[in-house]
């Protein structure tokens, strides 16, 4: 789908999605395109008594006339409430709705009403982030469908006063865009054709955009001790593989930050075999490691004044006869060992190898994992919210309002000595889960991934429950939702990049 930029003028063609304040008041730009018009959209808004013009509302008025086959006109509620963000969801809103009709142009006017005071340019800018985002399909393997079933939407015109500044404020969120779509595509993409191999492929695919990356297959890794990441993948015919990019876009002098990500790219259980009813889904737990890649793909193409690491550990878990067994013990790169008690808690015993070989070999400013660690995340906060736990508050606020800011919402959970000891083992340093009765599983999972930080900085975002989405909104699809990588950009763009 192709975006332009043009100036804030009636369109000649195609549909068209305006704006309306509390009240159903219309922008200036509406008020003169209902003059144009006849008065066609002021006798649709008096025909619609309960469009109050608050936020989520939405009217369409098809054949208005003037060469505009139809005229979408989106609530935003107050105007000292509107922020720029309200207009990625109504163009996505928008493009989705077009893409269904059959039509091929939409114009997006990006104004605003009376009394508003956010940025033409960057309500121009995110309202095509948010016709990207919401038009976004995962289509790859769909052969039999009819024409009239596909999208149709080709070109979305993004109508503003600030053309040339919208161009340059919209230059960043196009590399973001980018980076989300990555990760969308990359946990879509069934289990036979992204795996360890093909998925440290795709990751390779970066240096085009100036991204070093390195790929550590099963013998570097066994030399470098990785024992609990090497014992999840024993049972596959595919091989484990280690991802480790960086992005060099600050001073050499500085500190890198980094992520780390869990790239479970399909995961059975093991041994500990999970239910075969929604099993298909476990292509997504590969989620973490995938938010990580689009990160650092829309850092590399927005050029970020920052040094980032992203580390993402590929694995599948897989129940073959020579599948790690529940009672097993495994030796962790950083020398302590692990009894295995549940082979369905594999992340953290491949987070755990790749935490301490990026502290150990970068000495980052801060660490953040990314994992679909825990179904118990899910019980606790739904699909709303993913779950926080950190070691440092400073961190922890900076997650949570970059979060907030990008519509990836964090909610900070408890860490604890007490949670730790459901963690000990008769037999080894550390058991994989906690104990009969204990309760707390995202917390004690968390639990172990802390003894593997050193007591640098960090952070774990459990997004089991936000990765993959069964409801369709304005600016994500049902399915991969590529929770993370607009987190992970704000976070460095607020905090970590040279002014």
């Amino acid at each position: 789908m192709k975006i332009d930029f043009a100036a804030l003028a009636r369109p000649k063609q195609g549909a068209l999605a305006i704006v309306a304040g509390e009240g159903a008041k219309l922008s200036a730009f509406g008020t003169g395109l209902d003059k144009a018009l006849g008065g066609a959209l002021g006798r649709a808004l008096a025909a619609a008594p309960r469009f109050k013009g608050e936020r989520g509302q939405s009217l369409e008025i098809v054949g208005p006339g003037a060469g505009i086959s139809r005229v979408l006109i989106y609530g935003l509620g107050k105007p000292a409430d509107i922020k720029p963000e309200a207009l990625e969801a109504v163009a996505g809103e928008a493009a989705k709705r077009i893409a269904a009709t059959g039509e091929t142009f939409l114009s997006i006017a990006a104004d605003l009403p009376a009394g508003a005071k956010a940025d033409l340019a960057e309500v121009a800018a995110r309202a095509a982030l948010g016709a990207r985002l919401g038009a976004y399909r995962f289509d790859k393997y769909r052969t039999t469908r009819k024409e009239h079933e596909k999208p149709s939407l080709k070109t979305v015109a993004v109508l503003t006063d600030a053309v040339a500044a919208a161009k340059k404020a919209h230059q960043p969120l196009a590399a973001l865009a980018d980076g989300v779509t990555l990760t969308r595509d990359l946990v879509s993409e069934p289990a036979n054709i992204i795996y360890p191999e093909t998925l440290a492929a795709e990751c390779k695919r970066l240096a085009k955009l100036g991204v070093k990356v390195e790929v550590l297959g099963e013998k570097q890794m066994k030399k470098l001790g990785m024992g609990a990441l090497l014992g999840v993948g024993q049972g596959s015919v595919r091989e484990s593989q280690l991802v480790i990019m960086q992005w060099n876009g600050g001073k050499k002098s500085s500190k890198p930050v980094a992520f780390v990500g869990k790239g479970v790219c399909f995961d059975t259980g093991g041994i500990s075999i999970k239910p075969s009813a929604g099993m298909e889904e476990m292509k997504w737990d590969m989620g973490g490691a995938g938010a990580v890649i689009g990160a650092m793909a829309a850092l590399a193409g927005r050029k970020a004044k920052a040094n980032v690491i992203g580390v993402v550990a590929l694995v599948e878990n897989m129940p073959d006869g020579n599948a790690q067994r529940p009672g097993d013990v495994v030796t962790s790169m950083s020398g302590q060992t692990i009894e295995v008690l549940n082979t369905d808690a594999e992340g953290r015993l491949i987070l755990c190898d790749a935490l301490w070989y990026c502290q150990q070999r970068f000495k980052p400013q801060f660490m953040v994992d990314l994992a679909t660690l825990t179904g118990a995340i899910i019980i606790a906060l739904g699909h709303e919210h993913a779950g926080l736990f950190s070691n440092d508050d400073k961190l922890s606020e900076q997650l949570a309002k970059a979060g907030k800011a990008e519509g990836e919402p964090l909610w900070r959970l408890p860490l604890g000595d007490n949670y730790d000891k459901a963690l000990t083992s008769q037999i080894a340093d550390m058991q994989n889960i906690a104990g009969p009765g204990a309760g707390a599983g995202s917390i004690t999972a968390a639990q172990f991934l802390q003894r593997f930080v050193n007591k640098l900085p960090w952070a774990h975002l459990d997004i089991a429950g936000t990765a993959w989405s069964k409801a369709d909104k304005p600016t994500v699809p049902r399915g991969a939702t590529a929770f993370g990588v607009r987190l992970l950009n704000r976070l460095v763009q607020d905090n970590y990049e040279e002014k």
